[in-house]
């Protein structure tokens, strides 16, 4: 197991990978869909494997102003996660929440923990299915939020993680009520969780 690099990986259980990002991305529109009493339809989500760096590009170039709602992932497997939307998306979903309290220019303190409730009800059952499908305790820690440039939230876990090979899954999320929406669901297991994950799916990755 010493020489499997996250390329590796990567490329070989691609496709194991996207099939965890199409069920993870799914259950977590549901949550979203109850938690909006709305009804919340979703595009078939694009799973990439992508550096780093062609990321911000992907969102729109790295000085889209976005917000990303991050957490540590902890338990059978380590690493973090990520979820980002676009400003405006972000005061689309907190109007359907907060309605007329939403201010028209940037955010208060009450959308900021509006906008926490989201990312953390999104991402745990993203998480939520991960575990199912694997039978692996994960555990998120607490989100914290932070409103910036793509290039500024995703420089965060590309110094974290960078040592890893500068590769991140990327779950692409179209889903829209009478708006479509872009959220993008960022992946990033620690090197040992990969072995983890796949073994416990019944792929062999001797």
């Amino acid at each position: 197991m010493g020489d499997l690099s996250l390329e590796k990986v990567s490329e070989t259980y691609l496709d194991v990978l996207k099939e965890i990002g199409n069920i993870g991305a799914g259950n977590a529109m549901t949550a979203l869909s109850q938690m909006l009493n709305c009804k919340v339809d979703m595009k078939v989500p694009q799973v990439k494997l992508l550096d780093f760096n062609e990321v911000g590009a992907l969102m729109g170039g790295e000085e889209q102003v976005m917000i990303g709602v991050f957490l540590g992932v902890e338990g059978d497997i380590t690493g973090s996660m990520m979820f980002l939307v676009e400003q405006n998306s972000a005061k689309h979903l907190l109007h359907k929440i907060l309605g007329d309290m939403v201010q028209p220019e940037g955010f208060s303190e009450i959308e900021f923990s509006a906008m926490q409730e989201i990312g953390n009800i999104i991402t745990g059952a993203y998480l939520n299915s991960l575990s199912s499908l694997t039978n692996l305790t994960i555990i998120p820690t607490p989100p914290s939020l932070t409103l910036d440039m793509a290039g500024a939230i995703l420089s965060v876990p590309a110094i974290e993680f960078g040592t890893l090979g500068d590769k991140i899954l990327l779950i692409q999320s179209q889903f829209y009520d009478e708006v479509e929406i872009d959220g993008y669901f960022i992946l990033v297991p620690d090197i040992e969780s990969y072995p983890k994950i796949l073994s416990s799916l019944g792929i062999s990755v001797a």
